[in-house]
Formats: structure tokens, sequence, C-alpha cells
């Protein structure tokens, strides 16, 4: 449904000082706006302070330029990182898969049910597998297929296939939904903030391949996965959520692996879901989520 009045967040992060909060929401009060929610975190660490702002705005101020130039001087006073995004504007992303795909499945599903404020423009993938699924959703499905030992100059050429699609399709953000290929290093910068894995693992342990066979082998009780920013730094990237699921020893390596797969769903649909929505900011290697 339109909103009635023009609705935007604003999430920003400066160093901490007193006078931010009662600056920016005083400023937005004198532009005629309506603090619909506002959260904010004051790191001790880092000395950082991250904000998130959902507000309602009168007539006349119908675009997020016009809200940079009003937030102009307090920015400058606090040497603050803002950004004000409007919600009439849904973001745009892009899935990427390869053979398993519950995750793909689960985000059609979620985004098709109104779950997801976002629209996607299309789905890529290295194999056929879910060429039908991804279609049966009035989706775009693009195959870019990558031979086994694909040399580094294959491996370039595709990942440039996916860049072309994502800006065809003005695509701001890419989701690996289970895509089981490395991104290179030069691919990880260029997509820097603007890339979601989910691991299927509680990261840190368990990491790279077959880690629910790993699970298995170790005897663990709990199991769990991972969505995160994407790096050069394999499995290493900022954690945007995780979540854990109890097994016992009765369960075999098919079973923790159906148990996963669950999880891997919800949690990379939480991890979707609050990067359209504006929840996630930047914190070094961390992130600060306003659920």
């Amino acid at each position: 449904m339109p909103h009635t009045k023009p609705e935007f967040v604003l999430t920003l992060s400066c160093p901490d000082a007193p006078g931010i909060v009662h600056s920016v929401s005083g400023l937005l009060y004198q532009a005629g706006c309506n603090i619909m929610d506002s959260q904010q975190y004051g790191d001790a660490d880092t000395g950082l302070f991250f904000m998130r702002v959902h507000f309602s705005a009168p007539a006349h101020l119908q675009d997020a330029a016009q809200f940079s130039l009003l937030f102009a001087d307090v920015r400058k006073r606090f040497d603050m990182q803002a950004q004000f995004h409007d919600l009439r504007t849904r973001p745009k992303v892009l899935i990427a898969v390869s053979q398993h795909g519950h995750c793909l499945n689960d985000l059609l599903y979620r985004w098709k049910a109104g779950q997801l404020a976002m629209d996607i423009g299309g789905v890529v993938s290295n194999h056929t597998t879910f060429a039908n699924l991804t279609r049966s959703y009035d989706l775009d499905f693009h195959h870019l297929p990558l031979a086994a030992g694909a040399s580094a100059q294959d491996k370039h050429a595709q990942e440039q296939a996916i860049a072309e699609v994502m800006q065809r399709t003005g695509a701001e953000l890419l989701i690996l939904a289970r895509y089981m290929q490395i991104l290179s290093p030069a691919f990880c910068q260029q997509l820097e903030g603007r890339a979601i894995n989910i691991h299927h693992s509680f990261l840190p342990s368990f990491k790279g391949a077959r880690p629910y066979a790993q699970a298995y082998v170790r005897g663990v009780k709990l199991i769990g996965a991972t969505a995160h920013y994407v790096t050069a730094d394999l499995d290493e990237g900022p954690i945007i959520e995780q979540d854990v699921e109890r097994v016992d020893h009765t369960m075999s390596a098919a079973d923790l692996t159906a148990v996963g797969q669950d999880v891997e769903s919800v949690v990379l649909a939480r991890a979707v879901r609050w990067q359209v929505e504006h929840r996630i900011l930047r914190n070094g290697h961390k992130t600060v989520v306003f659920r």
C-alpha cells in the first residue's frame, strides 16, 4: 500500500558526543516531520554512535536529497555519516544460487507474500536446476555456467556477467543464497557492503566445505547458520545474523543437514529483510542491527 505521507529512514554514525539525538530530532521537528520510530546505540569500545530514525515528512519535502541539504550543518558539526532512504523506493536485489534451493525458495515465497520490501531483478546461477522455479515467479533466470576447474579468466568473465546483470536490472544488493562459488577479491571489493552470504555453519566454527559433516564427526549438540557480508576473506565478513537448533546423538548427518537448511533459510531471510529495511550499520568488522 502506498504511504499517505512520504516516509523516510535516516541512518547515521559518528563519533559519540552530547546533543546528537537532540540535534537530529529537533531538525526533523522544525522541518515538520513526525518521528515514528527511533533507535540509537553508543559503542563504548569504538566511541562511535549509531542511530536509525523512521519518520514521515510533510508534502513539500519529497526526496532524500532535500533532507541531505537540511542536515548539512548537523553532519559537519558531528562529523556524521548519514543517509536518507525514501521508503517509496524499494531496493532492487539479485539472487545467486547453485544447486541447493531451500534459501532461494524461501526468499521467493516471502517476497511474493509481501514479507520482503524489495524488488527482485532475477536469479543468476552456474546451473539450470532452479530455472523453472524462478520462472514460476515470473522472474528472469540467468544461466552463467562455470565449468569445474575453470580458469581465473573464466571466473572473472562470469563475475563480470553477474555485475552486468546487476547494472542492467538496477540491483543494489547481491544475495548469495547458497551460491557455491568463491568470489574473487576484486569482485568482493566491488560489492563491499552490497553482498550478503548465508554460511551453513555457526561461524567461526566449521568453516569451509562440508560443515555439517564436520559437525557430525564432532558430535555437536547445536548446529546453526550465519548470514554475513561478503569480503575477500572467505567466511570472515561482518556477521549480520545467526541462529542455532538443538540436535542429538540419534540424528544422522542427513538429519543435521535438513535441520540446518531450515535454519539457513530463516537466518538469510532475516538478514535480507534488515538490509532492505535499512536496519544494518557497519561498525568496523562488526554490525549494529536495529531490529
